[in-house]
């Protein structure tokens, strides 16, 4: 098994648009993960919050694991730590994903004894700004 990964992908609206399943299934078909578990939790208006399985909303159930047989490994826990993160009125699916592309890798690690000791997920936002720094440092001959 390759590095696994649990994401919170938060969309702006109550529901996960077909626009955005559709994203995410071309994410899951193109053989670069693997869909280990999902779930997909609701931040009202009212702030309530609720969650339920992808096999729930029919526009959502070809993002679950292969066959539509995830393993049920995110739980209620989970989704009261993702409803924190959401403001009111918004959704977020929550992934864990197996990173196939790195399987062999791992595989190579754990012959010889080793291990994925630790990963950080840095966000897109982060890197662009560390790039215009370093743009400005060249150009300022620093």
């Amino acid at each position: 098994m390759g590095p696994a990964e649990l994401l919170v992908l938060a969309f702006p609206q109550e529901t996960v648009t077909a626009e955005a399943a559709a994203a995410l299934a071309k994410l899951r078909t193109a053989g670069d993960i693997r869909v280990i578990d999902s779930l997909v939790v609701t931040r009202h208006g009212d702030g309530e919050a609720t969650y339920g399985e992808l096999a729930d909303f029919e526009h959502l159930q070809g993002l679950a694991g292969s066959g539509g047989q995830a393993l049920p490994l995110i739980g209620p826990e989970d989704a009261q730590e993702a409803a924190e993160l959401l403001q009111p009125g918004t959704v977020a699916v929550i992934v864990l994903i197996e990173h196939v592309w790195a399987e062999e890798a791992a595989q190579a690690l754990r012959a010889v004894g080793g291990r994925i000791a630790s990963g950080v997920r840095i966000p897109p936002e982060n890197i662009e700004e560390a790039v215009r720094a370093a743009e400005a440092r060249v150009a300022a001959g620093r």
